[in-house]
């Protein structure tokens, strides 16, 4: 299949993609906020460098989109043009984040996984219960957790 866009529009729509502040994560930060949990962005000394640590708590966060990272959900769709290239990246993008939550653990640090999808899209949670989901995991004692789609078909 041939892409759409010229190589030029691909380039700039590519490069207004941001890794950090992404709405998602900044949804999740204001969430936290307003519950008055205080956190640290991005920190470069843990593994992965989490989106959002709360140290007091051991608790890192990862607000993932469900694109970058192939979840299973409503969200995702393997892109039909270079086909091999993105299922590369996607791949590696999983196995990445997978060997930071190990990491993580093994230092003592507990992960929450947040996906996009639990963010918006069309089985988004209700403010109430993701804040509710979030506070949980943060105050109790859970190594890991994820929170959204359980895949395409839930």
């Amino acid at each position: 299949m041939v892409d759409r866009l010229t190589p030029a529009q691909r380039r700039l729509n590519m490069s207004l993609i941001r890794a950090k502040d992404t709405r998602p994560e900044m949804t999740v930060r204001a969430l936290l906020h307003r519950e008055g949990f205080r956190y640290r962005l991005h920190r470069r000394d843990l593994p992965g460098r989490p989106d959002i640590v709360l140290p007091r708590y051991g608790a890192a966060i990862f607000v993932h989109g469900c694109f970058w990272h192939g979840h299973d959900c409503s969200l995702f769709r393997m892109p039909a043009t270079r086909a091999e290239f993105w299922s590369a990246k996607i791949d590696a993008n999983r196995r990445r984040d997978t060997a930071a939550v190990v990491r993580l653990s093994e230092t003592g640090w507990r992960s929450l996984l947040v996906w996009e999808c639990a963010l918006r899209g069309r089985r988004r949670l209700p403010q109430d219960i993701l804040r509710d989901r979030i506070a949980s995991f943060i105050t109790g004692d859970t190594p890991f957790a994820m929170i959204g789609e359980t895949g395409a078909g839930a």
